[in-house]
């Protein structure tokens, strides 16, 4: 793919900052100011932060709202394929010519001062947001919550928080507690908040932090729960039940994530129509996906191909589970992790139905863990692994010995990028 004008402005701001992440919002503040405060002037703010199902209770939002006749904007890290997929104006990917603009906008604004790629470019996002006309804002906390680029809304209509747990200990904390002290951090005077399902440690944090700051709660288990019954998605809270088809995202997380995703649109008013327009017209790449055509397919022959993008313990937990709802077939994974992540807690999960691991590293990815460690990690917690050189020759390796697998690839959403380019 040849390079277009965003690509060059992107590579740019890449080198605008020596860190890639560097948790603060003094830059962010100091360049709105710049543009003259496009955050303030954002149709209604969804902030959503949390560690798991973020991506997807978004996802089930918009589809919600849009089966409303809303016109939607969201904002989602990080991109699978292209950045375009970031920044969605009113329902619509951001074309090239309006993403190149911003950004050189957000550049020149800049002025050459230190600002992370994250910060610049979601700066530019929210000056795309402020400039199109909306019904809705949907934000996706890139990183914690607390000083996420993000988390510059005064007053957003509501906010969420998504299951949280052990991960990016390195910079939110090694402790449940701390983390959800971070995640919690999104929190503001008097706005609501949407809580999914939570360990008690995480949600007394973030019922100290509500109670400190008057935050109307929405938690699961005490103002709404959402169950499977029946093949049938079940939702009750103090205004009623519904009764909804199961989402077309697979798996018991994902009945946990509509969970959320309803609680969030009856607290902004929208009717059961739009919450069952949530669980059935929702994509989102790379979160159990099955690939039906490209090359991988192709060299797949009769084995599936699925593709899922989690990549830490409460992910592999999930992806279990959701793979168990599936008719049998042998299971096969293809891996690529961050050296940053719990490989084997990840992988252990999974150990329980995995025949075989074949390890890859993430193409150009600086901070891939190698493929020898994660196949010593696969070895480690039972499950009989190797290396591959590509994921070309990962898939040709499992359908030689197993034509009727079922193959996983697994393991990063980076990783899950390289496999959508390459598979067309």
């Amino acid at each position: 793919m040849n390079p277009t004008g965003s690509d060059i402005i992107l590579d740019r701001m890449m080198s605008l900052h020596p860190k890639i992440i560097d948790l603060t919002l003094d830059r962010v503040w100091r360049l709105l100011a710049a543009l003259d405060h496009p955050e303030r002037a954002l149709p209604p703010v969804v902030h959503i932060a949390g560690t798991n199902g973020k991506g997807s209770t978004q996802a089930m939002i918009r589809a919600g709202l849009e089966g409303a006749g809303k016109r939607v904007h969201a904002y989602t890290s990080p991109h699978l394929v292209r950045f375009h997929e970031r920044i969605r104006l009113a329902g619509e990917l951001i074309e090239e010519d309006a993403l190149s603009e911003i950004l050189d906008e957000c550049v020149r604004a800049n002025n050459g001062e230190g600002i992370t790629y994250f910060e610049i470019t979601t700066v530019a996002a929210l000056l795309a947001f402020a400039r199109t006309p909306a019904d809705f804002t949907l934000l996706e906390v890139g990183l914690g919550g607390r000083l996420d680029a993000t988390n510059v809304i005064d007053t957003p209509a509501l906010t969420i928080i998504t299951p949280v747990s052990i991960d990016h200990q390195q910079y939110l904390g090694d402790t449940l507690e701390e983390i959800a002290g971070e995640k919690a951090g999104i929190l503001k005077r008097g706005v609501p908040c949407v809580v999914g399902r939570q360990q008690e440690t995480a949600l007394d944090v973030i019922e100290a932090r509500a109670a400190r700051l008057g935050v109307p709660l929405l938690a699961h288990g005490q103002h709404w729960q959402v169950w499977e019954e029946r093949g049938r998605l079940v939702y009750q809270d103090e205004t009623g039940l519904l009764d909804l088809p199961l989402p077309n995202l697979i798996g018991a997380h994902q009945v946990d994530n509509a969970g959320m995703a309803i609680a969030a649109l009856r607290a902004l008013g929208m009717d059961e129509e739009a919450c069952e327009a949530a669980v059935t017209n929702a994509t989102w790449p790379a979160r159990m996906q099955r690939l039906t055509k490209g090359p991988l397919v192709k060299a797949a022959d009769r084995a599936e191909l699925w593709l899922d993008g989690g990549h830490n313990p409460a992910a592999g937990d999930a992806l279990i589970e959701a793979l168990s709802r599936l008719p049998d077939r042998p299971l096969h994974l293809i891996c690529g992790m961050l050296n940053t992540k719990d490989v084997t807690g990840y992988l252990r999960p999974l150990a329980a139905q995995a025949q075989s691991l074949h390890a890859v590293s993430i193409p150009g990815s600086a901070a891939t863990l190698s493929a020898d460690e994660t196949a010593d990690a696969g070895t480690s917690v039972g499950i009989p692994s190797s290396i591959a050189a590509s994921l070309g020759d990962a898939v040709q390796d499992i359908t030689k010995a197993a034509p009727n697998a079922r193959i996983l690839i697994c393991g990063s959403l980076y990783l899950a990028g390289e496999v959508l380019r390459e598979n067309g």
